[in-house]
C-alpha cells in the first residue's frame, strides 16, 4: 500500500510537471475558461534583472498573468531584480525565497496577498513598499532580510503573519498602520537595530493581554521609543509589560483609559505624559518603572 501511495504521489508530480506550459524560460500553468496564467517555475536559474510579462499569447490565447505560484523563482540567487507587472494579484509562498542576490523589487497595486515565505532570505533587499492594496502579510514573508533598512506597510493591511520581518537587523523603524487588526508572534523579532515603533492600530493597543511582554514578543525588547498613533482610544492590560529598554512612550490625546500593568516593569521609562481624556488608570500601570 506505501509503495502504491508513493507511486501515486510520483505520477502526480510528474503530471502537474508536465502540464505545465513553457514560454521564453517560464513555465506557466493556463486556465483556458478565465485565460489567466499562473508563473509556476522560472524553468532556468535566472540572473540579473527579470521583467515578468502582463500577458502573452498561446495558441491563438491571449492570457493575463495574475499569479506567482508556490517557489517559482526559489533559489534564483543571482537574480538581482524583478518587475512584477500589474495584473497580478497574488505572490504565492515562497516565490522568490532564497534570493539573495535581489537587490530591487516593485510590488505593484494589484497585489492583494504575499504568501508565507514569499521573499524569505532575500537579504540583498533594502527597501519595500507594501502597497495599499495588500491585506495579508503571510508568515515569514521576509524572513531574514537582513539588508532591509525600510519598509512601509500599505494602510489595507489586516493581517501581519508570525515571523514575517524576524531577523531584519537592519531595520530601525517601522509604522503599523490603523488597519492591522492582527500580528503574529515574533514578527519584528531579532531585529536588533529595531528602536522606534509607530502603532497606529486601535485593535492591538486596545487589546486586553493576560500574559506578560505581548508586544516585546512581537517587536523585541530593545525597542526604545513607542509612537501610539491619534485614533486609539485605550491602552490594554499588559500591552507593554516587561519593554525593558523602553525609554519614551507616546500617548495620544484620542486615549481615555490606561490598562492593569500596561507599563509594569518598564525600568528604563523615565517620561510619559497622560493627556487630558484619560479618565482611568490600571493597578500596577506603572509598576517598577524606577
Amino acid at each position: 500500500m506505501k509503495k502504491l501511495m508513493t507511486l501515486l504521489l510520483v505520477t502526480l508530480l510528474s503530471l502537474t510537471a508536465s502540464s505545465a506550459t513553457l514560454i521564453d524560460g517560464i513555465y506557466y500553468n493556463l486556465n483556458t475558461s478565465t485565460k489567466e496564467a499562473e508563473l509556476a517555475s522560472c524553468g532556468i536559474k535566472h540572473t540579473g534583472s527579470v521583467t515578468i510579462p502582463e500577458s502573452f499569447t498561446y495558441d491563438g490565447i491571449r492570457y493575463s498573468v495574475t499569479t506567482i505560484g508556490y517557489k517559482a523563482f526559489t533559489g534564483c540567487s543571482d537574480l538581482t531584480s524583478v518587475t512584477i507587472p500589474s495584473s497580478v494579484t497574488s505572490i504565492g509562498e515562497k516565490a522568490f525565497n532564497g534570493c539573495s542576490g535581489l537587490t530591487s523589487v516593485t510590488i505593484p497595486s494589484s497585489v492583494t496577498s504575499i504568501g508565507e515565505e514569499a521573499f524569505n532570505g532575500c537579504s540583498g533587499l533594502t527597501s519595500v513598499t507594501i502597497p495599499n492594496s495588500v491585506t495579508n502579510i503571510g508568515i515569514s514573508a521576509f524572513f531574514y532580510c537582513d539588508g532591509l533598512k525600510e519598509v512601509t506597510i500599505g494602510n489595507s493591511v489586516t493581517t501581519i503573519g508570525s515571523n514575517a520581518f524576524t531577523g531584519c537587523s537592519d531595520l530601525t523603524s517601522v509604522t503599523i498602520p490603523s488597519s492591522v487588526t492582527s500580528i503574529g508572534e515574533e514578527a519584528f523579532l531579532s531585529c536588533s537595530n529595531l528602536t522606534s515603533v509607530t502603532i497606529n492600530s486601535d485593535a492591538i493597543v486596545s487589546k486586553d493581554y493576560q500574559e506578560n511582554s505581548p508586544i516585546s514578543s512581537i517587536f523585541g525588547s530593545q525597542v526604545k521609543e513607542y509612537i501610539i498613533g491619534e485614533g486609539v482610544t485605550s491602552i490594554g492590560h499588559r500591552i507593554f509589560t516587561g519593554c525593558s529598554d523602553l525609554t519614551s512612550v507616546t500617548i495620544p490625546s484620542s486615549v481615555t483609559s490606561i490598562g492593569n500593568w500596561a507599563f509594569g516593569n518598564c525600568a528604563k521609562l523615565t517620561s510619559v505624559t497622560i493627556p487630558n481624556r484619560v479618565t482611568s488608570i490600571g493597578s500596577c500601570a506603572f509598576y517598577q518603572c524606577i
